[in-house]
């Protein structure tokens, strides 16, 4: 792979030690990438629209790894293994770019050991800190609903991400060229079992039907712009997310046309107060899912390993 191809070039220190969040012998996490904030972009915008996008991909993440052993194939462990692995890397170039555009964001973790920003943003934050859509932070169920969330998301995400690559913004930019190539296989994956549990058997059909009722009411809340995201958009830096809604409509409905089956028309989650993920305001799976997550880390907050 050559340079301009690798977002993550420069990430490795082969004499340097990282802390939990992601493993060892990793360095800046924005080595080598152009960090200026364009002159006319909102510092504290900025930060908390990488926040939205690196949480709902640590917490897709995480949702993931719950997989490891479950899988119904090793072949899907390692695959589901490896999608959560991708979002975990731009999780942390995107918590790291949070944290160099509004250091303000950063927990405070320990007075005698430096906690690096992103570990400190995964590990340390409260729930209502987080700003992930609901989608991500819902419990796995079965297979087909997580290769259902799978294929939403992704799709989402690549059309968002496809656009990011012109932002102005240097670092969002490289996270999107990058990821566009990641998510494009993320969505193929999750396609062809879609296709495969609707064609198959009349169980794996009846499970993608119950899977298809679950996730699709927390599709629309993807589609709802945050101040932050329409200011950002306006001087090239952000993607509306109200702008995707087409492609994504028609990408979802080409694979369910495919597997034979129809897309709900049921109700959607709706906000409490004008307030959902993004506003910090969550189900109640996310606070479970941040015990497990978070737990190790925070009985040993200065921990090496």
């Amino acid at each position: 792979m050559t340079d301009h191809e690798n977002a993550y070039e420069g990430l490795v220190d082969e004499d340097s030690h990282g802390q939990w969040a992601f493993g060892t012998s990793f360095d800046d996490p924005l080595a080598g990438v152009d960090t200026t904030v364009p002159d006319d972009v909102d510092h504290a915008a900025l930060a908390a629209y990488c926040l939205m996008l690196g949480d709902d991909a640590l917490i897709s993440a995480q949702r993931l790894a719950q997989w490891c052993t479950h899988a119904p194939e090793l072949e899907e462990e390692v695959a589901l293994a490896n999608i959560g692995l991708d979002l975990l890397g731009a999780a942390r170039l995107l918590l790291a770019r949070a944290a160099a555009a509004d250091p303000t964001v950063v927990p405070h973790v320990s007075e005698t050991r430096p906690v690096p920003a992103e570990d400190a943003l995964a590990f340390f934050r409260v729930e209502s800190s987080f700003r992930n859509v609901h989608l991500v932070e819902i419990d796995n169920g079965d297979f087909a609903v997580s290769l259902v969330r799978l294929l939403v998301f992704s799709t989402w995400r690549l059309a968002v991400f496809d656009r990011l690559r012109t932002s102005r913004d240097p670092v969002l930019a490289a996270v999107a060229d990058k990821g566009v190539k990641e998510l494009t296989y993320h969505r193929d994956y999750a396609a062809r079992w879609v296709v495969t549990l609707g064609c198959g058997t009349a169980e794996s059909r009846r499970r993608l039907l119950d899977a298809l009722s679950r996730v699709w009411p927390y599709v629309d809340e993807l589609f709802v712009p945050t101040s932050e995201e329409i200011a950002l958009a306006a001087v090239g830096v952000a993607v509306d997310t109200a702008r995707v809604r087409g492609e994504f409509d028609d990408i979802v409905g080409q694979v369910c046309h495919a597997a034979e089956v129809e897309i709900p028309d049921g109700p959607h989650i709706g906000r409490v107060g004008g307030r959902a993920g993004r506003d910090g305001l969550h189900t109640e799976h996310m606070g479970l899912l941040l015990a497990e997550m978070q737990s190790v880390a925070r009985r040993h907050p200065e921990g090496v390993w």
